[in-house]
């Protein structure tokens, strides 16, 4: 697992012990910063169900101003720590231990760009959706890009929330939620 382009390009990543986390493959990380390239400049992202911190340190390491990464396991979040240690990205970053959904009602925060990639067969990212969506913490025009197994149907949201286009790398599914300017 390593950076793949920007500032910390080819860094190695450590990774999680065990089989909790399933870390994204290169070919889908690859291709979800190629959707979004236009996308992360500048931008306040965060990755809510961080697990080794790998998405959100691709964003800040191709220039997004900063990212809060979301972990409920006390270990992945000291990994995340540890791999904005090793990519020199800490100080645009913030990292929060504690329930992913119970952030969303307290963080008080507003974000231009969410990744969501929680365990694939939890309900958790419809729920995360639908929290989203309900407290409105994503900016105008913000993109949220969605990672789940391929047979995962996600949920339409209510306006000013649109489901975009879904890609599908083999049994892997990306689905993009813009948020329109009303």
């Amino acid at each position: 697992m390593r950076v793949i382009s920007g500032t910390a390009r080819g860094r190695k990543l450590k990774e999680l012990e065990g089989l909790e986390t399933r870390p994204t493959t290169d070919r889908v990380k690859e291709s979800i910063f190629n959707i979004i390239q236009f996308d992360i400049e500048g931008r306040r992202v965060l990755d809510l169900f961080g697990g080794t911190g790998q998405l959100g340190i691709e964003a800040l390491s191709r220039g997004a101003a900063s990212c809060v990464f979301v972990d409920a396991r006390q270990d992945a979040a000291a990994v995340i720590r540890e791999n904005l240690k090793l990519t020199r990205l800490e100080d645009r970053a913030q990292v929060r231990q504690g329930d992913s959904l119970a952030y969303l009602q307290t963080c008080g925060l507003r974000f231009d760009l969410i990744i969501l990639d929680p365990p694939y067969q939890s309900p958790l990212l419809e729920q995360a959706l639908e929290a989203i969506a309900r407290i409105d913490i994503l900016n105008k025009n913000g993109i949220m890009v969605c990672e789940s197994g391929l047979e995962k149907q996600l949920p339409e949201l209510q306006s000013p929330y649109v489901r975009g286009r879904e890609y599908r790398y083999g049994k892997i599914k990306l689905t993009v939620y813009r948020r329109l300017a009303e």
